[in-house]
């Protein structure tokens, strides 16, 4: 499964979500069986040639057309920032999915 993640930097430990309109990278998450694979980071979300399966935004505010255009289910952390507890959240159950 591929999680697609707005953040404010490329450092895995310390990158934080962000709106997609501020996003200074895009990471890829590849996750399977519960654990991380792999995380690519972007520039642009244009560079990304995979498929993702999902995309994770801090607000319901954010600019999401893009992703609901494409049919890419958009999930919300209203509080969880860092990758560590965004990805945990998501195998918990614990995001909010938006509603088009």
């Amino acid at each position: 499964m591929l999680i697609l993640l707005p953040l404010d930097s490329n450092d895995e430990q310390n990158a934080s979500l962000t709106l997609s309109t501020e996003a200074k990278y895009w990471a890829v998450i590849d996750l399977d069986a519960g654990k991380i694979k792999k995380i690519d980071f972007y520039k642009t979300r244009e560079e990304i040639e995979d498929f993702v399966d999902v995309v994770i935004l801090p607000s319901k505010n954010d600019y999401c057309w893009p992703f609901i255009e494409e049919n890419i289910p958009v999930l919300i952390a209203p509080i969880q920032r860092s990758i560590e507890d965004i990805i945990e959240a998501f195998l918990f159950k614990e995001l909010y999915q938006l509603e088009a």
